[in-house]
C-alpha cells in the first residue's frame, strides 16, 4: 500500500468501543468521552487501520484515499 489516506471517525455514530484503538492503536486514541480519534487524518495507507475501519461495530470510521477522494472504507457500492 503506497496511498495516502484521509481517516475520519463520525463522532455522532461511535459508541467508544474501543475496537479501533485496540487493533490499530498507532491510528485511533480514545479521548476522555471515550469517543474515538484518528492519530493523524491524513496517513500513509495501513493495513491496521483498514482493518479497524472494517471491524469497527457501528461502522463510524470512513477512509477515502487522500489523492482522489475515492472511497477506501466503506467502499462504494
Amino acid at each position: 500500500m503506497s496511498d495516502r489516506w484521509h481517516v475520519e471517525v463520525d463522532r455522532g455514530v461511535c459508541i467508544g468501543s474501543g475496537m479501533c484503538a485496540s487493533t490499530a492503536p498507532e491510528g485511533f486514541r480514545l479521548d476522555e468521552a471515550r469517543q474515538s480519534h484518528p492519530v493523524a487524518a491524513e496517513r500513509d495507507a495501513s493495513e491496521s487501520v483498514l482493518a479497524a475501519a472494517e471491524g469497527c461495530p457501528v461502522e463510524a470510521i470512513s477512509i477515502t484515499v487522500l489523492a482522489s477522494g475515492e472511497a477506501v472504507f466503506p467502499p462504494e457500492e
